[in-house]
């Protein structure tokens, strides 16, 4: 407990590496003004998507296209806080459509999975059903 304490030491009231005062914004979210590392996340999460399997990629394609028709300005998926129950209600609409076209359809959970992923590219700039 002894040794524990002598290495964290706690700093100067008001004082945080070095900085007096609050944290401006860009100092307390770390990399929100790095859009190369953002760019890069994306391209690791489309090189990702790739090596889904084969049922998977096909889903993902699909829920993009029908996404695709709530992509809009103003549409509540680039909303700050999407709402919870909006997005769950948009994935019950694109399970009803899979469980139409599809042999084997997705369960609702891997169809909330895939539209929350899709949902995040769409907002951050990725490529739009990049899934081949």
């Amino acid at each position: 407990m002894e040794f524990h304490s002598k290495l964290i030491q706690p700093l100067p009231d008001g004082k945080a590496r070095g900085w007096n005062g609050p944290l401006p914004f860009y100092m307390a979210h770390p990399g929100i003004l790095n859009p190369r590392q953002e760019v890069a996340m994306l391209r690791d999460l489309e090189y990702l998507q790739q090596l889904y399997p084969r049922d998977i990629k096909r889903y993902q394609r699909r829920i993009a296209e029908i996404l695709d028709k709530a992509d809009y300005e103003g549409s509540m998926i680039y909303d700050e806080y999407p709402d919870k129950f909006s997005l769950q209600r948009l994935a019950e609409t694109i399970c009803g459509i899979l469980e139409k076209e599809e042999e084997n359809p997705p369960g609702e959970d891997t169809i909330q999975i895939l539209l929350f992923i899709e949902v995040y590219k769409r907002r951050h700039g990725g490529q739009r059903a990049n899934i081949y």
